[in-house]
Formats: structure tokens, sequence, C-alpha cells
């Protein structure tokens, strides 16, 4: 069983070469390489057959290399990788370049022969500001602005005056408070005088 399955993988693996090949002859035995630009650092490359303008969509040995625009830093070699984010024909490199000008070339040996070239600039990105940074503190308040409402005084009763004071008795109140006084004498007067007059009647 074993034999079996380690000479179907054999087979496998020589239709495999074989077929690539064929491949190649199908599509052209050269490959177009067009460096279009980078994005966020990563190199990106469109990969077509030259004859047809197919995408290439076979495994693909490439590799990338990137020299600084005076010649002092130089980068690579890198391997191309599909790229996600475009279309079929679009390839990238997992690493990105550092900010500046490079002049990058890309070699690639399988399926077939291809080479390109483009002079890239990478720009300098403004790293984010930090979270949590105080905002500007409010104005402070100017005359022109309203200011709140100033509490009025609690009003004090004012202490009575000689119009509002009790009235005292004039008089005419002591003139009638002497007549019923005297009133009142006579007639207490007048009722001993009767009942005197009885109990000498009496007696």
């Amino acid at each position: 069983m074993r034999i079996r399955i380690a000479f179907q993988a054999v087979l496998t693996a020589v239709g495999l070469i074989l077929l690539s090949p064929a491949v190649a002859h199908a599509h052209g035995d050269t490959v177009k390489v067009v460096v279009t630009g980078q994005r966020e650092g990563h190199v990106t490359v469109d990969l077509t057959w030259e004859n047809d303008g197919d995408a290439v969509e076979e495994a693909v040995a490439a590799t990338v290399n990137a020299v600084g625009a005076d010649g002092s830093r130089t980068l690579g070699p890198w391997l191309l990788v599909r790229d996600p984010a475009a279309a079929p024909a679009g390839w990238t490199t997992a690493e990105s370049l550092p900010p500046g000008a490079w002049k990058v070339s890309v070699d690639v040996g399988f399926p077939a022969l291809g080479h390109g070239a483009l002079e890239v600039g990478v720009p300098v990105v403004d790293p984010a500001p930090p979270t949590g940074t105080p905002g500007p503190r409010p104005a402070a308040p100017t005359g022109t602005q309203a200011q709140p409402p100033t509490p009025m005084p609690t009003p004090t009763p004012a202490p009575a005056t000689a119009s509002e004071a009790p009235a005292e008795p004039g008089p005419g109140a002591a003139v009638w408070w002497t007549t019923a006084g005297v009133a009142a004498t006579a007639l207490a007067g007048a009722a001993v005088g009767i009942l005197l007059r009885r109990r000498r009647a009496r007696g």
C-alpha cells in the first residue's frame, strides 16, 4: 500500500514538471514584469504573459532588490507574494521599504524569465497623535459675556413708626370713663338707700 502511494506521488510530481513547460509554451516563454509602485512601503508588481497578456496564475519564483537613490543603501533580495488587495496579476512583497527614493528591480526565473524596474518614492508618514491628549480649555469669561444674576438682599422689616403705634386714649375717652364711674356710684348709692329703708320698715 505504501509503495503504491509513493508511486502515485512520484507520478504526480513528474506530471507537474512536464506540465509547466506546456503551460509556458501556451502563453509564451517570457513574463512581462511591470513595477507599479508601492503601497505603504510594499513594492507592487503586475506579472502577465508577454504574448497574450494573461495574468500569471502559476507559482512564481521572483526576487526584488532595491537600491537607494544615492547608492549607499541596498535592500533585498525579497520574494514576490500574491497581493490579495490587487487584481489577479498583482504581486507584492512581505517586506516594506523605508521612506526615501529607491530604484527597484524585479527578476523572474519561473515559470518563465522576466525583468522589470522602476524608481519608487516612499513618503514619510507622520506618527498618529497619542490618545488621551487634553483638548483646549474653555476661554475665561470676558466682560461682554452675560454674568450670573446677583441675588437680591432680603428686605428687613422696618420698625413701626409713630403712625403705626397704637393710639393713646384722648380726652373724650377720659370723660366717658368719668361719667360712667359717676353713674355707677350713683346707682350703687341708690341701691344701698333702698335696702336701708326696707330694713327700717320691717323693724
